[in-house]
């Protein structure tokens, strides 16, 4: 039996090498929209079922289909008014299905990480082989229609093995979003030994959870997400905190919801001292400039 997962040791968030983000800025504030696309009728997967209704859902996944329709450009023309680039966590199957949605975010270079093919297509039950297969395509997709190469993976609709990290590091990646341990970057251990790293993806201000899981109202919405800024600007001005707000079209892009994430989006970005970044540009300040102090902390404190 195993008692953790192995990706990392336990590293207590007091006494750590200080983060100097450029700048000299407290926060690094990232927006990663969920760009996603779900099948009408996939393939089933015995771990789990892709619709809580029978096949076909159409109220699902014509819900789902409003993002990539209305709010995903209503969402982006407010990311624009406050000078956020967004890092897409994508669905990469819409390369084929909506390119046009992937050329507007090329126009504003924004960044591209993986989510997978598709957001009814689970890791659950792959072998090495297949789960090797499914990244790689992700990452050519991504690399073909846009240019960049893929720095950054959110295991499709969260699913992974315990190889999941391996297999996207040896594929040229080097960040996760799939670890929800920490408010900075971390050293993740992976078996071919090179550096890579777990940038913060914040479950409790992901859309959502904040909308479908806890049944929370967009005022409320807009105070957590102040609430949550405020607390990491104040630890920033120690060493340099991560806030990520992970978004989905079909969930903030409605109307009656939008304004609370623009007067929380205005709040955030109205401070000075705050970084407006993407994913991979964490990543590669934290590996180019806190990674060695990292790693020789952990191990001076009895880590790996």
């Amino acid at each position: 039996m195993r008692e953790d997962p192995g990706l990392y040791d336990y590293w207590p968030y007091e006494g750590r090498p200080k983060i100097a983000w450029p700048g000299g800025a407290r926060v690094a504030l990232w927006v990663a929209p969920n760009i996603e696309f779900y099948e009408l009728d996939p393939a089933l997967n015995p771990h789990r079922k892709p619709w809580p209704r029978p096949v076909p859902d159409v109220a699902g996944y014509s819900t789902r289909d409003y993002g990539n329709r209305v709010g995903h450009v209503r969402m982006m023309r407010l990311l624009d008014k406050y000078g956020v680039r967004g890092s897409i966590s994508l669905s990469t199957a819409l390369c084929t299905h909506h390119p046009e949605i992937i050329e507007m975010c090329r126009e504003r270079d924004w960044e591209f990480f993986s989510h997978g093919i598709y957001n009814t297509r689970y890791t659950y039950g792959m072998d090495e082989a297949q789960e090797r297969e499914m990244i790689t395509d992700a990452v050519e997709t991504i690399r073909r229609h846009t240019g960049q190469q893929c720095a950054g993976y959110l295991a499709p609709a969260l699913t992974h093995s315990e190889i999941t990290l391996d297999l996207f590091a040896e594929a040229g990646g080097i960040y996760t979003c799939d670890l929800f341990h920490d408010d900075q970057p971390t050293p993740v251990r992976v078996r071919s030994g090179k550096r890579f790293v777990s940038v913060p993806y914040s479950l409790e201000m992901n859309d959502t959870i904040v909308y479908v899981v806890n049944k929370i109202e967009p005022r409320r919405y807009a105070e957590m997400l102040k609430a949550n800024f405020d607390r990491l600007y104040a630890e920033g001005a120690h060493s340099g905190t991560v806030m990520c707000i992970p978004l989905h079209a079909y969930q903030v892009g409605h109307p009656h919801r939008l304004k609370a994430f623009e007067e929380a989006l205005e709040y955030i970005t109205g401070h000075p001292d705050v970084w407006v970044t993407t994913g991979r540009e964490i990543a590669q300040h934290y590996l180019e400039h806190c990674y060695d102090a990292a790693v020789a902390d952990i191990a001076a404190r009895g880590g790996n």
